[in-house]
């Protein structure tokens, strides 16, 4: 069983083959560097980027797989969510596929995607506990089966991974603001205090009020004639950030008793987290943590392909009269 998977919800343009679970190719067209001149991803210009790109990169994963068309026996593509104008792209190019190769279209949800690609690291045993972090999500999803996915807390404002970028942005950093606030953050030590947020559910997320209290304490040392040690503030941001996702996590495993912890997500690729997280065994020695490799936190079709072949297992298929969802709600399936 080959699979083609498409995965264009933001700003990388990636076709990966699968067979039989087993990634053949994975190629990943990134655009950050363009995006770096407007500090965060513009939707015009990525979809524009994705028209361009899409031929290119599935032609490169079929010759590194060393396939062609005629080997193909599925197309799976990202129906979302993510940025719509993105989202149509690689969805018209999986459409085209299928219909002219006459094989099955199986639409696959992102978040889902990146749960699953927890199984480069090992196995996923139910009940299992997905902490989903990246730039567009920051939620607590509990899977108690196979394909049975509930999402039990997620953040109120913005999601982890676009505070980053926004604290980073006030930090006079550079984009993308996760890996150098992460690096930034290994010189730093423990000088400035960032307040805690309380929230009526002890499973959701904020961090606005976290970015917030970053740029007044830049502020307040500003007044102050205070020089501002960049990789104290980095510090202090991460481990405030870092904290509060493990601190839901814990109170998550500590109600649901799973048996497996799975970290999902770009933001899933910085080190203070994955630290975190495996500290986690000390308290929880049964659970069985994965922590997906770090190509595969950021958005890949490796991904999608491997969730495919679970929707390929549930009877899941679309057919050319699907379009993408840029909202689409993990908990539909």
């Amino acid at each position: 069983m080959i699979i083609c998977a498409i995965e264009s919800s933001c700003d990388e343009t990636s076709v990966a083959l699968i067979e039989n679970g087993k990634v053949l190719s994975n190629v990943v067209a990134s655009q950050i560097e363009i995006h770096k001149e407007y500090g965060g991803v513009f939707p015009e210009v990525a979809s524009r980027l994705h028209v361009e790109n899409i031929n290119f990169v599935i032609k490169e994963a079929l010759d590194k797989a060393d396939k062609g068309f005629d080997d193909l026996d599925y197309i799976a593509v990202t129906q979302g969510p993510g940025l719509i104008g993105s989202l149509h792209i690689g969805m018209m190019a999986a459409k085209a596929l299928a219909f002219s190769l006459d094989i099955p279209l199986v639409p696959v949800h992102h978040i889902i995607g990146h749960i699953y690609a927890n199984e480069l690291s090992g196995t996923l045993t139910y009940p299992l506990l997905s902490l989903v972090v990246s730039g567009g999500h920051t939620e607590l999803v509990l899977m108690k089966d196979d394909f049975e996915f509930e999402v039990l807390g997620q953040t109120q404002d913005d999601a982890v991974g676009e505070a980053y970028d926004k604290v980073a942005r006030q930090m006079g950093l550079s984009y993308p603001g996760g890996p150098v606030i992460d690096r930034l953050a290994k010189l730093g030590e423990k000088g400035y205090i960032l307040p805690k947020v309380k929230l009526e559910n002890p499973l959701d997320f904020s961090f606005s009020g976290l970015k917030s209290a970053v740029r007044q304490l830049i502020l307040r040392e500003e007044r102050n004639e205070r020089p501002l040690i960049i990789e104290n503030l980095a510090y202090a941001f991460q481990e405030s950030a870092t904290d509060q996702l493990i601190e839901k996590t814990n109170i998550a495993l500590n109600t649901y008793g799973v048996k497996t912890l799975a970290l999902a997500g770009g933001v899933a690729a910085n080190s203070r987290l994955r630290e975190k997280v495996n500290l986690l065994n000390d308290e929880y020695p049964d659970l069985n943590i994965l922590v997906p490799p770090i190509w595969a936190c950021m958005d890949q079709a490796a991904m999608i392909g491997l969730a495919a072949t679970h929707y390929i297992e549930h009877n899941i298929f679309g057919d050319c009269e699907i379009s993408a969802v840029s909202n689409k709600p993990i908990e539909t399936y």
